[in-house]
């Protein structure tokens, strides 16, 4: 299954940088890197990131994070995937910008 980050482009610059991130300042400050499936995206986006410009849009799976990878709950009950470490820039199966549209950020189709 593919999980899905979101970082602004200077998050993104400093990961191809430094070859690996523990998140932006909410990863941080919260101690894990927030993901999100691709249903629960669109409102990830809509919540958090409504006012930014142009995204980048990560993809990873997440059978590759193994126990670091833990799912949970976060609003509405949902699940959320949280990673409990650095992720790193080979981790990333594909990466896109994602634009931000009159309707907000188009992510087109997800895996």
């Amino acid at each position: 299954m593919m999980i899905y980050k979101v970082l602004r482009p200077a998050e993104w610059d400093d990961l191809q940088a430094a070859g690996a991130t523990a998140g932006a300042p909410v990863d941080l400050a919260d101690g894990f890197v927030h993901f999100s499936t691709a249903t629960q995206l669109g409102t990830t986006l809509s919540k958090h990131f409504a006012c930014e410009g142009d995204l980048m849009l990560l993809a990873c799976d997440a059978s590759a994070f193994g126990d670091d990878l833990r799912w949970e709950p976060s609003r509405g009950g949902d699940l959320f995937p949280h990673l409990y470490r650095q992720l790193a820039m080979q981790e990333i199966t594909w990466w896109r910008i994602i634009r931000r549209g009159a309707n907000g950020h188009e992510t087109g189709l997800l895996e």
